[in-house]
């Protein structure tokens, strides 16, 4: 097996089990689908990651609307420690990581590394505790363990690694150790043999998303940094992202706008997209399964069999999406006593609360949705996590229980606390409409709206993302041309909530359009596919 395995994926984040806290949103959420779609098509793959022992966090909010942080602790016995310990510098100091092993599929190994080893320094044994935490040089021990460390894993455990595709920036620093075998060649020699080695895959052209630091705090935890390389230093600062740009042979993006947008800041590049996909059978509710197992047999292992979705009656399409529904009410009455009708029209916001994603749009004139209200009724769950560091983010959760509170007994509003895998494939399956609306051209891809779409769900979204190769006017969902709020109101009462209430058949050809159209083509299995044809092979 080790020796026909080839291509290592290192992340910071792989979303790989329910009931491993290991993420801490979409990229990690992206990583366990590629994983799990790799496992599926036999890919001689093995992917790398940090053990996070506390997770992400747990969000707890209080009566206030105030979002509150609980560390949320992995359970091990999901992993197998393995008898093997590597040793990675970080400055003058030597950490030592253990290394615990995870199958997906009973098949394809993901590694977690893990520093909490009582002969590390009390500061290295935390490295690997909490996803993200602390401050940016807490992020670049992190970093150095999960580039260099991941490396030598894989060497001390007896692979033969010829492709490294590191997803997202975090692991970039695996080509400082790649260059510790090649100390004897020139520079020339050095990138070529790097450009061979390194695929990049970047998810986020914002650059609050991207790891910069200075170049003395590299030097000082790194003294090897290849400063020679004088493209990778910019103003004294080095950018991991830059560093993906530079070194890799092959660069992408997760969608055709997002192409765009990151060769506007990169024009030398060569920069390629594969648009991401999500895992169909696991964001497939259970009423959608056994919908599909009777109409498209063989969809699971041939997704794209699902644009056959069109010979699905609309009745038992809506039977299914009612049962869906169903549940997640009974869920939310359950979690916060607000009791919502099956009735009337749900609309779900279920992302990471931050500022471009621009979740208060829906109530940025209260009074304007209300007089919708009383016509088209509807009710509005939202659900998301900020970053700890977000101040803005968590504002924007007290100010939806501020709104919530307020207009109680004129719209029904409901936030559900601790947004994760299980609630996700509550509310994706669900919701009578996803509604995503980032500030363009701010989401590389976002890929919330295709779980929905599995499920029959129609999104409406900015013109930004995933959504604008995916959105056929009319047929599979709504974009909102101008990113602003009267657009989206005026969307909201003049076509989808009539749509919705007087023509009850034709949103069920909607529905079953969103899973014809959208599920073939934004999954996982085509999404790894192309990158076995056009980066591993």
């Amino acid at each position: 097996m080790k020796q026909t395995t080839n291509i290592a994926y290192l992340s910071m984040e792989i979303a790989i089990s329910e009931k491993l806290a290991n993420y801490a949103g979409g990229l990690g959420i992206l990583a366990g689908d590629f994983l799990r779609s790799a496992a599926d098509l036999n890919l001689p793959l093995v992917g790398v990651t940090l053990l996070n022992k506390e997770g992400y966090f747990k969000q707890k909010i209080s009566r206030q609307g105030q979002q509150l942080e609980i560390p949320e602790l992995n359970k091990l016995n999901q992993l197998k420690k393995l008898a093997l310990t590597i040793k990675v510098n970080i400055g003058p100091d030597q950490v030592l990581v253990d290394v615990w092993q995870y199958l997906v599929n009973n098949r394809l190994p993901v590694y977690f590394l893990d520093t909490d080893i009582p002969d590390n320094k009390k500061a290295y044994r935390q490295l690997t505790n909490h996803l993200y935490g602390q401050n940016s040089l807490y992020r670049l021990k992190q970093e150095i363990i999960l580039g260099r460390g991941g490396v030598k894993v894989l060497k001390a455990l007896g692979y033969k690694i010829k492709k490294y595709h590191i997803n997202e920036g975090h692991g970039m620093l695996s080509a400082l150790e790649l260059l510790t075998e090649m100390k004897w060649k020139t520079e020339s020699e050095q990138r070529s043999q790097l450009r061979r080695q390194l695929i990049f895959t970047n998810h986020t052209p914002v650059p609050g998303g991207q790891d910069i630091f200075s170049l003395n705090t590299v030097l000082k935890y790194q003294p090897d940094f290849p400063v020679n390389f004088s493209d990778l230093v910019i103003n004294q600062t080095i950018n991991l992202t830059r560093l993906g740009v530079s070194l890799a042979g092959q660069v992408n993006v997760v969608s055709k706008r997002h192409q765009k947008t990151l060769t506007s800041i990169f024009p030398q590049t060569k920069i390629n997209y594969i648009t991401n996909g999500v895992h169909a059978a696991t964001w497939t509710a259970p009423e959608f399964v056994k919908l599909y197992n009777q109409y498209i047999p063989g969809w699971q292992t041939h997704n794209n069999f699902l644009k056959r979705a069109s010979q699905i009656t609309l009745s038992a399409l809506d039977k299914a999406h009612q049962a869906a529904k169903k549940r997640m009410l009974k869920y939310v009455a359950q979690t916060t006593g607000t009791v919502l009708d099956h009735r009337i029209f749900t609309l779900v916001f279920a992302r990471r609360f931050t500022a471009y994603k621009q979740p208060l749009l829906l109530l940025t004139d209260i009074n304007r949705l209300l007089e919708i209200n009383r016509t088209k009724p509807l009710q509005i769950i939202y659900a998301g996590k900020a970053h700890p560091q977000d101040q803005a983010g968590k504002a924007m959760i007290k100010k939806i229980y501020t709104i919530q509170k307020k207009y109680q007994k004129m719209i029904k509003i409901v936030f559900l606390e601790n947004y994760n895998i299980t609630l996700a494939k509550l509310l994706t399956a669900g919701a009578d409409l996803w509604l995503n609306n980032p500030l363009p051209p701010n989401e590389a891809c976002g890929t919330s709206g295709m779980k929905a779409a599995l499920n029959g769900v129609p999104q409406l979204s900015s013109p930004d993302g995933w959504w604008l190769e995916a959105y056929r006017p009319g047929k599979n969902g709504w974009i909102i041309e101008n990113s602003q709020a009267d657009d989206l109101y005026q969307i909201l009462e003049t076509k989808i909530l009539p749509l919705y209430y007087q023509k009850p058949l034709e949103w069920q050809k909607l529905m079953r359009n969103a899973i014809s159209y959208n599920a073939p083509i934004y999954n996982s299995e085509r999404m790894v596919k192309e990158y076995q044809r056009r980066s591993y092979s």
